[in-house]
């Protein structure tokens, strides 16, 4: 076997790591810099304006041992505390999440990934609004934290 071959897949597999980890690097300084979004093809880039897509990631299990979080317990609090502060739209996904928890247990559970896309030039604005979901969360179903995630994007409706 020749051994140039397993040399250039490692060397492609270390490009590819530092590749993306400039990238992923390079996205938290973009969006705080009003840097709205990766670039676009000039084609697509007259259609679609700078926007932030957040992403709050919602645990069912309760840390203090009561009945989880209920489909129908989130669809209502997305009814009423979720909606009425973006009205425009959003996206619920049901989704299998995990994370250690502040004992150092690995807790596996259903979640619910919510998807918040608004304007740049609201995010100051939005930011308050993200943040009263988050608690309002914490707070009804004695959870530790809700996850949450920013990022720059560009959008056309």
């Amino acid at each position: 076997m020749n051994a140039t071959k397993p040399r250039l897949r490692i060397a492609a597999l270390v490009l590819a790591a530092a590749l993306a980890g400039a990238a992923a690097a390079t996205a938290p300084a973009a969006l705080a810099d009003g840097d709205p979004a990766p670039p676009v093809a000039p084609s697509q880039a007259a259609d679609l304006a700078p926007y932030v897509q957040t992403h709050l990631m919602f645990g069912t299990v309760r840390p203090d041992g009561g009945p989880d979080v209920t489909d129908r317990q989130f669809r209502a609090f997305v009814d009423e505390v979720v909606t009425p502060r973006f009205p425009a739209g959003l996206t619920v996904d049901e989704v299998r999440g995990q994370y250690r928890d502040r004992h150092g247990t690995i807790e596996r559970e259903r979640s619910y990934e919510v998807y918040l896309l608004y304007p740049l030039t609201e995010a100051q604005e939005q930011d308050a609004r993200i943040e009263e979901i988050r608690d309002a969360y914490t707070a009804r179903f004695a959870q530790e934290s809700v996850a949450r995630v920013d990022e720059p994007a560009r959008a056309g409706f």
